[in-house]
């Protein structure tokens, strides 16, 4: 298995029993090629859920930017969506995951396709 291949798996996994979420495979492994060597750092792969300025990055660069969504309070009201999801008190919070979710969520899986 190749490191990605390794990183899908621990998505996947994370997704079904954490999220209670079945991953469509290809969306996830498109995802997860979208976070970029992100995921291969330990700090980079978890997303600080409570640290402000991370989370903005995150909504403006992956939300706004890559998915193309400008309304900020749709943008709010997805990624506190998948929070939920997630758990709060999950504290690996994978950034692939949180990606996942969101474009599950906001319903752009074409931009992956």
């Amino acid at each position: 298995m190749s490191k990605l291949d390794d990183k899908v798996a621990l998505y996947t996994k994370s997704l079904s029993e954490k999220c209670g979420v079945t991953a469509d495979q290809d969306l996830l492994r498109a995802v997860t090629k979208a976070m970029g060597p992100s995921i291969y750092n330990a700090d980079g792969e978890i997303v600080a859920a409570s640290d402000k300025a991370e989370v903005k990055t995150l909504k403006e660069n992956f939300v706004m930017k890559k998915l193309g969504i400008s309304d900020e309070a749709e943008v709010d009201a997805a990624y506190d969506r998948v929070i939920e999801i997630i758990g709060k008190s999950n504290p690996r919070k994978y950034r692939a995951v949180l990606a996942y979710l969101l474009v599950t969520d906001l319903g752009k899986e074409s931009l992956f396709s």
